[in-house]
């Protein structure tokens, strides 16, 4: 049973000038569910449109047309501050950069406590002690010491572990991962990413972790979503899709993963510029027929619990 729902989300921004006015279709008709004690990874390279996913669901955007259903409510509706803040309770996002997201004059206590007291998670009088509680469930001790740095006091990992004991602070029961790990040392991320299978178990959380990284993506996920120019080009289990992948990009980035080299023909980014009939991924694709450049590919079920958008190896009956 999910815990959260996507269901048709399309997000497009303009672009250029009052003279030649362009869209970028960032996400376009993305549709999935996030259950309770699973990571559901979201896959694609750099303006594939998964950050724009994350932002959506966190409620920092507004969509241009489909929902977001958490419990039977669609949130992407949902305008009352009251309201809002009720299920950002729920739904927490943690950014990229830890530095960038902690306030540089306020201690690590500040950050945790703060929204215990605004949403009255404990009494005033517990707010201390579940402080430490949450810094030692991250792997953060001795937690009172801890609580009197500052930001810049703490290396890069320790900053991103106090951000997911700020988002714990709430009891989310939807956690957003948006590429948690990608500016940490290489030493330091296989902790991070330790922690969010813990968590996973331990407080039955739904994670959406967003990465480029598909060999981080089949270490720590269930499920896995393959983003391409703002599309889902491939979803399914994660095993199966990455043991034997039916889309062609995703077989581009486990080739990249390999060290193959793998030729420039554009990119997602530029393909989600108002993007016309056909398959966005044609111009790279070496699996390409006429059709692709004619027609647009629908996400198929080809296997079981493995779907594509793709004329070849995924066409529509």
């Amino acid at each position: 049973m999910s815990v959260l729902e996507v269901r048709d989300l399309s997000k497009s921004f303009a672009i250029g000038g009052a003279l030649r006015r362009q869209h970028v279709h960032a996400v376009e008709d993305v549709s999935f569910s996030l259950r309770p004690g699973t990571i559901t990874a979201l896959v694609g390279e750099s303006g594939s449109g998964k950050s724009t996913v994350a932002r959506l669901i966190a409620r920092l955007y507004d969509p241009s047309s489909g929902a977001v259903l958490f419990g039977e409510e669609d949130v992407a509706r949902v305008r009352r501050r009251k309201d809002v803040l009720r299920y950002r309770s729920q739904v927490q996002l943690i950014f990229q950069d830890p530095f960038g997201s902690l306030n540089p004059v306020k201690t690590v206590r500040h950050h945790i406590a703060r929204p215990l007291r605004i949403h009255d998670i404990v009494p005033s009088s517990q707010v201390e002690q579940r402080v430490h509680e949450l810094l030692e469930t991250v792997g953060l001790v001795p937690a009172q010491e801890v609580a009197d740095k500052y930001p810049h006091e703490l290396s890069g990992g320790q900053r991103q572990r106090v951000a997911i004991a700020r988002a714990l602070a709430v009891e989310p029961k939807v956690v957003l991962a948006d590429e948690p790990t990608s500016m940490l040392d290489v030493s330091i991320r296989i902790g991070i990413l330790n922690l969010m299978l813990k968590l996973k178990d331990e407080r039955d959380i739904a994670f959406l972790y967003v990465t480029h990284d598909i060999a981080s993506a089949r270490y720590i996920a269930d499920d896995i979503l393959v983003m391409y120019a703002g599309q889902i080009v491939e979803r399914g289990p994660v095993e199966q899709v990455l043991a034997d992948p039916l889309h062609p990009y995703t077989r581009l980035l486990l080739a990249a993963v390999h060290g193959e080299r793998i030729a420039d023909r554009g990119s997602g980014a530029s393909a989600a510029v108002d993007p016309v009939e056909g398959c966005r991924f044609v111009s790279r694709c070496p699996l390409a027929i006429p059709v692709c450049s004619e027609v647009t590919p629908e996400l198929v079920e080809a296997r079981p619990q493995q779907a594509a958008r793709c004329h070849v190896t995924a066409p529509a009956t």
